[in-house]
């Protein structure tokens, strides 16, 4: 009778096992996300901050990624970028004062739509300058053909078979 007890006392409980893979799949979920939220607390107090730190991080370009907000990005120094945009506007700053900021300390490059200088004007007049081109060509184009069928006494194939 003895023996039995002592059996059933050292088999392995299949739910012990069961118990120590559910808190190690817990405990990772816990660390990971621990982690994601300590990264970007981007929760404002008041609304109205919370859109303009919307809108400046979303209107900012982020220097490693180049072609990415620093809303969107998952680099680090997309993170040090938006937690000193929430830094700035909880401390009463405009945003006016933020852009001035990044651009003393990125240049022209940290803006989606930079302001209108001798340095960006081929930014903002390139576009134009290729519209006027290309219909310039276009207008040379259909000119040219229409020139073309007065000229043009050849009968059509459908002509030929008379």
């Amino acid at each position: 009778m003895r023996r039995d007890l002592i059996d059933v006392q050292t088999a392995p409980r299949p739910g012990r096992y069961r118990a120590l893979v559910v808190g190690a799949i817990l405990l990772a979920g816990l660390v990971v996300g621990a982690k994601v939220y300590a990264v970007d607390p981007t929760q404002l107090p008041d609304p109205k901050l919370q859109e303009r730190y919307l809108a400046l991080t979303h209107e900012l370009r982020c220097v490693q990624c180049q072609n990415e907000a620093i809303a969107d990005s998952p680099a680090g120094i997309a993170s040090d970028l938006r937690r000193e945009v929430r830094d700035m506007l909880l401390a009463g700053k405009s945003d006016e004062d933020v852009r001035n900021f990044m651009l003393a300390r990125y240049g022209d490059f940290v803006l989606f739509r930079p302001r209108f200088a001798p340095k960006t004007a081929w930014v903002w007049l390139t576009p134009g300058i290729l519209l006027l081109i290309g219909a310039l060509v276009s207008w040379r184009i259909v000119r040219a053909r229409s020139a073309l069928v007065p000229l043009d006494t050849e009968p059509l194939e459908e002509d030929l078979s008379r």
